[in-house]
Protein backbone atom coordinates (compact mmCIF):
# COMPACT_ATOMS: atom_id res chain seq x y z
CA UNK A 1 0.00 0.00 0.00
CA UNK A 2 1.77 3.13 -0.97
CA UNK A 3 2.24 6.14 1.09
CA UNK A 4 -0.28 9.16 1.54
CA UNK A 5 0.57 12.47 -0.77
CA UNK A 6 1.21 15.11 1.27
CA UNK A 7 -1.89 18.04 0.97
CA UNK A 8 -1.27 20.57 -1.16
CA UNK A 9 -0.01 24.35 -0.04
CA UNK A 10 -2.76 26.62 0.62
CA UNK A 11 -2.73 29.12 -2.19
CA UNK A 12 -1.68 32.90 -1.08
CA UNK A 13 -4.56 35.70 -1.21
CA UNK A 14 -3.40 37.57 -4.46
CA UNK A 15 -2.97 41.60 -3.29
CA UNK A 16 -5.50 44.00 -5.04
CA UNK A 17 -3.82 46.31 -7.96
CA UNK A 18 -1.94 49.07 -6.97
CA UNK A 19 -4.27 51.07 -8.58
CA UNK A 20 -7.03 49.80 -6.15
CA UNK A 21 -5.49 49.76 -3.36
CA UNK A 22 -4.51 54.09 -4.21
CA UNK A 23 -7.88 54.62 -4.94
CA UNK A 24 -9.07 53.35 -1.33
CA UNK A 25 -6.13 55.48 0.27
CA UNK A 26 -6.90 58.67 -1.21
CA UNK A 27 -8.91 61.67 0.61
CA UNK A 28 -12.45 62.18 -0.20
CA UNK A 29 -12.10 65.98 0.08
CA UNK A 30 -10.30 69.14 0.12
CA UNK A 31 -11.01 70.66 3.23
CA UNK A 32 -9.22 73.79 2.03
CA UNK A 33 -11.56 74.13 -1.13
CA UNK A 34 -14.50 73.75 0.64
CA UNK A 35 -13.45 76.59 3.38
CA UNK A 36 -12.56 78.57 0.55
CA UNK A 37 -15.80 78.07 -1.26
CA UNK A 38 -17.75 79.19 1.58
CA UNK A 39 -15.72 82.11 2.08
CA UNK A 40 -16.53 83.48 -1.74
CA UNK A 41 -19.69 83.18 -1.03
CA UNK A 42 -20.01 85.04 2.04
CA UNK A 43 -18.12 87.68 0.82
CA UNK A 44 -20.59 88.02 -2.36
CA UNK A 45 -23.37 87.70 0.42
CA UNK A 46 -22.09 90.40 2.41
CA UNK A 47 -21.08 93.03 -0.06
CA UNK A 48 -25.28 92.32 -1.45
CA UNK A 49 -26.82 92.59 1.64
CA UNK A 50 -24.54 96.14 2.84
CA UNK A 51 -25.84 96.89 -0.68
CA UNK A 52 -22.07 97.70 -2.11
CA UNK A 53 -22.82 94.97 -5.33
CA UNK A 54 -25.91 95.81 -7.10
CA UNK A 55 -28.44 93.66 -8.96
CA UNK A 56 -27.22 92.92 -12.54
CA UNK A 57 -23.51 92.98 -11.46
CA UNK A 58 -21.18 90.77 -13.80
CA UNK A 59 -19.30 88.18 -11.59
CA UNK A 60 -16.26 87.27 -13.76
CA UNK A 61 -15.00 84.32 -12.44
CA UNK A 62 -11.45 84.87 -12.88
CA UNK A 63 -11.74 88.10 -11.33
CA UNK A 64 -12.83 86.84 -8.71
CA UNK A 65 -10.28 83.85 -8.39
CA UNK A 66 -7.64 86.40 -8.87
CA UNK A 67 -9.28 88.39 -5.70
CA UNK A 68 -9.06 85.29 -3.50
CA UNK A 69 -6.34 83.65 -5.04
CA UNK A 70 -8.17 80.81 -5.48
CA UNK A 71 -8.86 78.51 -8.87
CA UNK A 72 -11.87 79.32 -10.92
CA UNK A 73 -13.33 75.46 -10.40
CA UNK A 74 -13.95 77.07 -6.63
CA UNK A 75 -15.42 80.31 -7.77
CA UNK A 76 -17.06 78.57 -9.78
CA UNK A 77 -18.37 76.13 -7.11
CA UNK A 78 -19.31 79.38 -4.76
CA UNK A 79 -21.43 80.72 -7.85
CA UNK A 80 -23.29 77.53 -8.16
CA UNK A 81 -24.39 77.61 -4.24
CA UNK A 82 -25.55 81.24 -4.51
CA UNK A 83 -27.25 80.50 -8.02
CA UNK A 84 -29.26 77.83 -5.94
CA UNK A 85 -30.00 80.57 -2.68
CA UNK A 86 -31.42 82.63 -5.95
CA UNK A 87 -28.62 85.57 -5.35
CA UNK A 88 -26.93 85.06 -8.66
CA UNK A 89 -28.08 84.02 -12.00
CA UNK A 90 -26.35 81.91 -14.37
CA UNK A 91 -26.26 82.29 -18.26
CA UNK A 92 -24.49 80.12 -20.71
CA UNK A 93 -24.02 83.25 -22.66
CA UNK A 94 -23.79 85.77 -20.05
CA UNK A 95 -22.71 84.31 -17.07
CA UNK A 96 -22.91 85.11 -13.43
CA UNK A 97 -24.55 88.19 -12.44
CA UNK A 98 -25.86 89.17 -9.45
CA UNK A 99 -29.34 87.92 -9.58
CA UNK A 100 -32.40 90.72 -10.42
CA UNK A 101 -35.68 89.39 -8.61
CA UNK A 102 -39.06 89.87 -10.36
CA UNK A 103 -42.00 91.96 -8.64
CA UNK A 104 -43.69 88.23 -8.18
CA UNK A 105 -40.84 87.05 -6.86
CA UNK A 106 -40.16 89.95 -4.28
CA UNK A 107 -43.97 89.57 -2.81
CA UNK A 108 -43.44 85.62 -2.80
CA UNK A 109 -40.11 86.46 -0.62
CA UNK A 110 -42.07 88.80 2.45
CA UNK A 111 -44.88 86.85 2.38
CA UNK A 112 -42.77 83.78 3.41
CA UNK A 113 -41.10 86.10 5.56
CA UNK A 114 -44.35 87.57 7.66
CA UNK A 115 -45.19 83.34 8.09
CA UNK A 116 -42.39 82.19 9.08
CA UNK A 117 -40.87 85.04 11.40
CA UNK A 118 -44.61 85.59 13.22
CA UNK A 119 -44.49 82.31 14.47
CA UNK A 120 -41.00 83.18 15.66
CA UNK A 121 -42.19 86.09 17.29
CA UNK A 122 -44.56 84.43 19.13
CA UNK A 123 -42.13 81.35 20.35
CA UNK A 124 -39.64 83.91 21.26
CA UNK A 125 -42.31 85.85 23.69
CA UNK A 126 -42.66 82.79 25.72
CA UNK A 127 -39.19 81.17 25.26
CA UNK A 128 -36.25 83.17 25.18
CA UNK A 129 -34.81 83.55 28.48
CA UNK A 130 -33.80 87.75 30.07
CA UNK A 131 -30.37 86.84 29.28
CA UNK A 132 -31.30 86.56 25.60
CA UNK A 133 -32.98 89.55 25.55
CA UNK A 134 -30.44 91.44 26.67
CA UNK A 135 -28.40 89.73 23.48
CA UNK A 136 -31.01 91.49 21.51
CA UNK A 137 -30.98 94.86 23.53
CA UNK A 138 -27.15 94.79 22.98
CA UNK A 139 -27.52 93.93 19.01
CA UNK A 140 -30.24 97.15 19.13
CA UNK A 141 -27.54 99.26 20.72
CA UNK A 142 -25.45 98.07 17.63
CA UNK A 143 -27.88 99.68 15.04
CA UNK A 144 -28.35 102.58 16.98
CA UNK A 145 -24.45 103.48 16.58
CA UNK A 146 -24.28 102.76 13.46
CA UNK A 147 -26.93 104.83 12.25
CA UNK A 148 -25.57 107.71 14.86
CA UNK A 149 -22.11 107.49 13.16
CA UNK A 150 -23.77 107.57 9.57
CA UNK A 151 -21.81 103.38 8.70
CA UNK A 152 -24.19 102.58 5.91
CA UNK A 153 -22.73 99.51 5.29
CA UNK A 154 -23.02 98.33 8.94
CA UNK A 155 -26.47 99.47 9.69
CA UNK A 156 -27.85 98.06 6.59
CA UNK A 157 -26.06 94.31 8.01
CA UNK A 158 -27.29 94.94 11.69
CA UNK A 159 -30.79 95.82 10.69
CA UNK A 160 -31.15 92.70 8.29
CA UNK A 161 -29.11 90.29 11.29
CA UNK A 162 -31.57 91.24 13.66
CA UNK A 163 -34.35 88.67 12.36
CA UNK A 164 -31.24 86.03 12.38
CA UNK A 165 -29.89 86.90 15.82
CA UNK A 166 -33.84 86.23 16.77
CA UNK A 167 -34.44 82.90 14.62
CA UNK A 168 -31.14 81.68 16.52
CA UNK A 169 -31.54 82.98 20.11
CA UNK A 170 -34.63 80.28 19.51
CA UNK A 171 -31.59 77.56 19.29
CA UNK A 172 -33.02 76.34 15.82
CA UNK A 173 -29.77 76.56 13.21
CA UNK A 174 -31.51 75.12 10.19
CA UNK A 175 -34.09 78.02 10.86
CA UNK A 176 -31.71 80.53 11.26
CA UNK A 177 -30.31 79.53 7.94
CA UNK A 178 -33.48 79.47 5.95
CA UNK A 179 -33.65 83.52 7.78
CA UNK A 180 -30.58 84.30 6.65
CA UNK A 181 -31.62 82.89 2.77
CA UNK A 182 -34.27 85.11 2.89
CA UNK A 183 -33.00 88.34 4.39
CA UNK A 184 -30.29 88.32 1.89
CA UNK A 185 -33.03 87.63 -0.94
CA UNK A 186 -34.93 91.02 0.84
CA UNK A 187 -31.94 93.15 0.68
CA UNK A 188 -31.33 92.21 -3.10
CA UNK A 189 -34.83 92.88 -3.66
CA UNK A 190 -34.42 96.52 -2.04
CA UNK A 191 -31.50 97.17 -4.11
CA UNK A 192 -34.00 96.72 -6.92
CA UNK A 193 -36.85 98.05 -6.15
CA UNK A 194 -35.12 101.37 -4.21
CA UNK A 195 -36.69 100.72 -0.70
CA UNK A 196 -37.75 103.90 0.80
CA UNK A 197 -37.87 102.81 4.12
CA UNK A 198 -35.40 104.37 6.16
CA UNK A 199 -32.90 102.67 8.71
CA UNK A 200 -34.00 104.85 11.45
CA UNK A 201 -37.95 103.66 11.31
CA UNK A 202 -36.79 99.93 10.71
CA UNK A 203 -34.64 100.46 13.93
CA UNK A 204 -37.71 101.99 16.01
CA UNK A 205 -39.38 98.77 15.07
CA UNK A 206 -37.19 96.41 16.01
CA UNK A 207 -37.10 98.45 19.41
CA UNK A 208 -41.07 98.11 19.40
CA UNK A 209 -40.57 94.34 18.70
CA UNK A 210 -38.18 93.60 21.74
CA UNK A 211 -40.38 95.39 24.04
CA UNK A 212 -43.13 93.43 23.08
CA UNK A 213 -40.97 90.27 23.82
CA UNK A 214 -39.52 91.84 26.92
CA UNK A 215 -43.49 91.84 28.47
CA UNK A 216 -43.89 88.10 27.27
CA UNK A 217 -46.83 89.90 24.99
CA UNK A 218 -47.20 87.34 21.99
CA UNK A 219 -49.87 88.60 20.56
CA UNK A 220 -48.28 92.61 20.37
CA UNK A 221 -45.01 90.49 19.13
CA UNK A 222 -46.60 88.96 16.33
CA UNK A 223 -48.43 92.18 15.48
CA UNK A 224 -45.64 94.87 15.68
CA UNK A 225 -43.34 92.43 13.48
CA UNK A 226 -45.87 91.38 10.73
CA UNK A 227 -46.44 95.43 10.90
CA UNK A 228 -42.80 95.73 10.16
CA UNK A 229 -42.53 93.19 7.70
CA UNK A 230 -45.44 94.68 5.92
CA UNK A 231 -43.87 98.45 6.06
CA UNK A 232 -40.71 96.84 4.20
CA UNK A 233 -42.84 95.94 1.65
CA UNK A 234 -45.02 98.76 1.24
CA UNK A 235 -41.76 101.19 0.69
CA UNK A 236 -40.80 98.81 -2.04
CA UNK A 237 -41.57 100.48 -5.24
CA UNK A 238 -42.94 97.09 -6.66
CA UNK A 239 -45.69 99.07 -8.71
CA UNK A 240 -44.11 102.72 -9.62
CA UNK A 241 -47.10 105.28 -11.49
CA UNK A 242 -46.17 104.77 -15.04
CA UNK A 243 -47.21 108.78 -16.09
CA UNK A 244 -48.80 109.46 -19.38
CA UNK A 245 -47.14 110.34 -22.78
CA UNK A 246 -47.42 114.04 -22.53
CA UNK A 247 -46.26 114.09 -18.54
CA UNK A 248 -43.38 111.69 -19.47
CA UNK A 249 -42.35 114.13 -22.00
CA UNK A 250 -42.51 117.26 -20.35
CA UNK A 251 -40.21 115.90 -17.55
CA UNK A 252 -43.20 116.73 -14.61
CA UNK A 253 -44.20 112.66 -14.25
CA UNK A 254 -42.49 110.69 -12.00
Amino acid sequence: MSAPTSAAAPRSKPRAPAARRKAVAAPTEAPADSSATRRIAESITTAIVERRLMPGTKLAEQKIADIFQVSRTIVRQALNQLSRDKLVTLEQARGARVAEPSVAEAQQVFAVRRMLEAAMARRAATELSDAQLKELRAHLREEKAAIARTDVSGRTRLLADFHVVLARLLGNEVLAGIVQDLVSRSSLIALMYQSAHSAEHSADEHVAIVEALERRDARAAVKLMEEHLQNVEQNLRLHPRIPDLASALRGDGT
